[in-house]
C-alpha cells in the first residue's frame, strides 16, 4: 500500500475531468435539500451507511469517499428534515467506525471513510488503484483525524441522541470529546490544536489552531455537558470559546481564520465560515459580533450569494447556506429567501447541489500536502452543500438542534 500526498492531484487532474467527462443525471432532482437527501438513504442497502461526498466523480481521490464532516452535517440536516431514522443509519456508521479502525483504538475518527453500506472486519478507508503505479494509494489528510470534524461528529451523535434514556450515541460522542481533550493547548489563548495529519502508526501532529474547529468544539462539547450532566465538559467549551473570542479582530472587524503552527501568531485569511459559525454556535456572539456579517457582505459577497473568501471568484454554495441559516434565525426572511434562491439556482443534474459557480473556487488556503498548491472547492456535486441547504430549507442550527440561536 502507498502512503502518498495526493491533493496535488485533485488540483491539477479536477479540471481535465470537469472539462472531459460530462456529469451523469443519476436522478430527477427532488422539490427540496431534504428530499435529496432522504432519497440517498433510501436508494442504499440496509444497514450502517456513509454517503459519498461527491457522487457523481467516478476516479482518483474523491471517489468513493465519505469525508466524516460532509456525512456529521448530512446527520442533522435529516434529524432537521424530520428523518431521524434516516440519520440514525447513518449515525450507527459513525459509532461503529470509532471501534472498526484498522489501527485505532483511542476513540478517534478518520476525516473520510469508504461510502457505502459498512460490513464486518476493518472499517474500509478511501483510495484507489493507480494504474501507473500498480498499486492502491490513500491520501494523507483523509486519513488523518481533524479535532473540527471529530467535533462535527460529536454533534451528529448528539442529534439522534435519547435525551430521555441512556444511549450509545450520547457515549461515543463522550469518547470521541475524550480523544479530542488531549489537544487541549496552553499557548496563547489556549483552545485546541488541530488533530493529526496522516497515516499511522505515527501521523503527524497538527499544532496550529482553527477559529472553525474551535467553534465547533465550543457548541460540541456545550452539548455533551447538558446531555451527560459532566461539567468537565463544560469546561471545555469554554476553552474552546475563549479561544474563539481571541480571534476577534477588531482593526479587521472579523474573527482571524485561528493561528500559525506557534499557536499565537494569527492566521489573517479571511474565511466565510469563520465569521459566520460563531454567530450561529456561540451564546451572545451574534449580538456582539454582528459587524462580521457586515464584513462578510463587503468582502465576500458575489453573484446574489457568497464565496468563500476575499477572491469573490464565484458563489460558495454551502458557505451561502450557512449565511442563509444564519439570517434566518435572525429573523431577517427576506434576506434568506435571497439567498436561497440563489443555492437553489445550483442544483446539479444527479438532484444534489454543485459545491459552487466555477470550475474551481479558491480558499486562500493551500494544501497540507504540497504548500504551492491552492485548496480548492470544484463545481461537482458535494453531500456538504446538500446538507447547508436542508439546513437553510428548514431553519435548523446545527450547533443547537433546534431552530434558534444558542
Amino acid at each position: 500500500m502507498a502512503r502518498i500526498e495526493t491533493f496535488v492531484w485533485i488540483v491539477t487532474t479536477f479540471i481535465i475531468i470537469l472539462a472531459t467527462a460530462p456529469l451523469r443525471a443519476l436522478a430527477t432532482p427532488e422539490a427540496s435539500a431534504c428530499g435529496y437527501l432522504a432519497s440517498q438513504i433510501d436508494k442504499a442497502q440496509p444497514g450502517p451507511l456513509f454517503l459519498p461526498s461527491y457522487p457523481t466523480v467516478e476516479s482518483g481521490p474523491l471517489h468513493g469517499a465519505a469525508y466524516l464532516y460532509d456525512n456529521a452535517v448530512a446527520v442533522i440536516a435529516l434529524v432537521g428534515c424530520g428523518e431521524r431514522d434516516k440519520a440514525s443509519r447513518m449515525g450507527a456508521a459513525i459509532l461503529w467506525a470509532v471501534d472498526n479502525d484498522r489501527t485505532w483504538h483511542d476513540g478517534r475518527l478518520r476525516n473520510a471513510y469508504a461510502a457505502g453500506v459498512v460490513a464486518n472486519g476493518s472499517a474500509k478507508l478511501p483510495g484507489w488503484w493507480d494504474n501507473n503505479r500498480n498499486e492502491w494509494l490513500e491520501d494523507r489528510y483523509q486519513v488523518g483525524s481533524d479535532v473540527g470534524n471529530m467535533a462535527w461528529a460529536m454533534l451528529a451523535l448528539l442529534s439522534i441522541d435519547d435525551v430521555n434514556t441512556g444511549s450509545p450515541f450520547r457515549d461515543g460522542a463522550a469518547r470521541l470529546g475524550a480523544w479530542v481533550a488531549q489537544w487541549a493547548d496552553t499557548r496563547g489563548t489556549g483552545g485546541f490544536t488541530g488533530g493529526t495529519f496522516g497515516h499511522e502508526p505515527t501521523p503527524e501532529v497538527r499544532t496550529w489552531k482553527s477559529t472553525e474547529h474551535n467553534t465547533d468544539l465550543a457548541a460540541a462539547f456545550g452539548l455533551l455537558a447538558i446531555r451527560t450532566g459532566d461539567s468537565r465538559w463544560r469546561d471545555k467549551a469554554t476553552v474552546a470559546e475563549y479561544f474563539v473570542n481571541t480571534m476577534w479582530d477588531p482593526g479587521c472587524v472579523c474573527f482571524a481564520a485561528g493561528t500559525a503552527e506557534d499557536g499565537v501568531t494569527h492566521n489573517p485569511i479571511l474565511a466565510l465560515d469563520a465569521q459566520i459559525w460563531p454567530l450561529t454556535a456561540l451564546h451572545g456572539a451574534a449580538g456582539k459580533f454582528a459587524s462580521a456579517m457586515t464584513t462578510a457582505e463587503q468582502r465576500m459577497s458575489v453573484g446574489g450569494g457568497f464565496s468563500y473568501g476575499e477572491d469573490r471568484d464565484g458563489v460558495w454554495t454551502e458557505g451561502t447556506s450557512q449565511m442563509a441559516l444564519l439570517m434566518k434565525l435572525l429573523g431577517k426572511t427576506k434576506r434568506a429567501e435571497s439567498l436561497i434562491a440563489v443555492i437553489e439556482s445550483q442544483r446539479s443534474p444527479d438532484g444534489g447541489f454543485y459545491a459552487t459557480t466555477v470550475r474551481a473556487l479558491p480558499t486562500g488556503f493551500v494544501l497540507d500536502t504540497d504548500p504551492t498548491k491552492p485548496r480548492n472547492y470544484f463545481r461537482l456535486s458535494h453531500l456538504g452543500a446538500a446538507s447547508w441547504a436542508a439546513l437553510a430549507e428548514r431553519g435548523f442550527n446545527p450547533f443547537t438542534m433546534t431552530k434558534g440561536l444558542p
